[in-house]
């Protein structure tokens, strides 16, 4: 999929997610109905204008009450989510990845992926096991949304802030601490492509291990396939071969096969639309 339609979906995505528009001027949470089914990228909960739960936040928080109630549906809304798209999600429906995106067009010398970026790849998966699942767990808090999330400061904390006089009273150390760190991750995507996504985001890990099976995938047709690698080297993410747990499904590597050997399997579109496609 050429890159413009792939950042209109996401535009889309990131307005659907957020359509409470009045919870922007009244600093105020919304928390209807809606709320209780889950989006299918980071989208915080605690945004103003967020009509749906995180699925990120709803496990953690099912996590901390499982002592009292197995947490079937959560965990049955990340297979299913899973199983259909794989990190389809992460290159299409996700927020905070289109964020990353923009920061990363602004004109500075990039830092290149290697064999550094490939190694703390690998910690996304110690955060989801530390942060998501071994603290609401162990300590009946939810870890990564209370003392990492960047997209919690970026679209709940400061617009209820603005808006919100009593919310401003409230924030303290822990605020000043997670504001930190989200500064230090969006810094850091000007000059590294999806540098939460790549280094630190669980939601990612989670759908990473659907990756090769989902329904939504990439696929290499082998007898056209030359292995010559443009595609690995062409992408941004730290992938090893097309559609391993690291490809978030953007399709752009299709535009820089010479053999037209990548295609996305039919989910939207057809095959031969994923072939010609180029970025």
């Amino acid at each position: 999929m050429k890159s413009g339609k792939r950042k209109l979906v996401q535009v889309i995505t990131a307005v659907l997610y957020n359509c409470n528009f009045t919870g922007f001027a009244s600093g105020k949470i919304y928390k209807g109905k809606l709320k209780s089914a889950c989006v299918p990228g980071l989208n915080c909960y605690s945004c103003p204008g967020a009509v749906s739960s995180c699925p990120l936040g709803s496990l953690q928080q099912s996590l901390v009450s499982s002592k009292y109630r197995f947490p079937y549906y959560m965990l049955g809304m990340l297979l299913l989510l899973g199983a259909l798209l794989g990190r389809f999600i992460c290159g299409f429906l996700c927020p905070f990845g289109l964020v990353q995106e923009l920061l990363f067009k602004i004109p500075t010398k990039k830092i290149k992926k290697g064999k550094w970026s490939r190694a703390l790849s690998y910690v996304k998966y110690v955060v989801l096991a530390v942060f998501v699942i071994g603290i609401p767990l162990i300590f009946a808090v939810p870890g990564f949304c209370k003392y990492i999330c960047p997209q919690g400061i970026l679209e709940g904390a400061l617009p209820l802030a603005a808006a919100n006089e009593s919310v401003r009273g409230m924030l303290g150390k822990l605020f000043s601490f997670k504001l930190i760190i989200a500064i230090a991750i969006l810094v850091a995507a000007v000059f590294i492509f999806r540098v939460f996504c790549r280094f630190i985001c669980p939601l990612g890990a989670i759908y990473s291990f659907f990756n090769r099976v989902s329904v939504a995938r990439m696929e290499v047709d082998e007898a056209k396939c030359t292995h010559c690698n443009a595609c690995v080297r062409f992408c941004k993410m730290d992938i090893k071969k097309v559609g391993d747990a690291e490809c978030i499904q953007c399709g752009e590597c299709a535009g820089v096969c010479a053999t037209c050997a990548i295609s996305r399997k039919p989910i939207i579109g057809t095959k031969k639309d994923s072939q010609e496609e180029a970025t």
